[in-house]
């Protein structure tokens, strides 16, 4: 059935709901599930701001390593206990645009399915960005199940 479950968090509501999917999904199917938070610091106006790469890269950088590390204290959590102890957790962080790094990253480590968030964005970041999971949906060589 199922040996890697990807799941791409940014730490936002939809993100929890669908981890919560994907430790059912892994405790069912034996899957190894693999955290994954892309951090993406593509402002260009931004970027040309003195001291960018200081402040703003090392907060996204701390809240992207903050989202998978709730994930994990998550998974191993009293109301997890039982159910979860036998799955298999990996964490990865990478920079760049977050559905291309995701489809890279699918690809790369043989990804199965892909369980993620409907948004993690709101507003104008999600107009000007577009929507991650419709971009991963078209361009992923798994499938991909999007929880709301």
């Amino acid at each position: 059935m199922y040996n890697r479950i990807l799941l791409p968090t940014d730490g936002s509501e939809n993100a929890k709901r669908a981890g919560k999917h994907a430790i059912w999904l892994s405790d069912n199917s034996g899957a190894d599930i693999i955290v994954l938070n892309v951090i993406e610091p593509y402002y260009p106006q931004i970027s040309a701001l003195p001291n960018f790469s200081e402040v703003i890269f090392d907060e996204l950088r701390d809240e992207g390593e903050n989202a998978v590390k709730l994930f994990k204290q998550e998974l191993e959590s009293s109301q997890c206990r039982g159910i979860c102890k036998n799955i298999k957790l990996t964490t990865e962080i990478k920079e760049g645009k977050a559905f291309v790094e995701i489809i890279k990253f699918i690809k790369s480590k043989n990804i199965d399915l892909v369980v993620m968030g409907a948004s993690g964005r709101h507003g104008v970041d999600r107009f000007m960005l577009g929507s991650v999971a419709e971009r991963v949906v078209r361009e992923a060589v798994c499938p991909v199940l999007v929880v709301n």
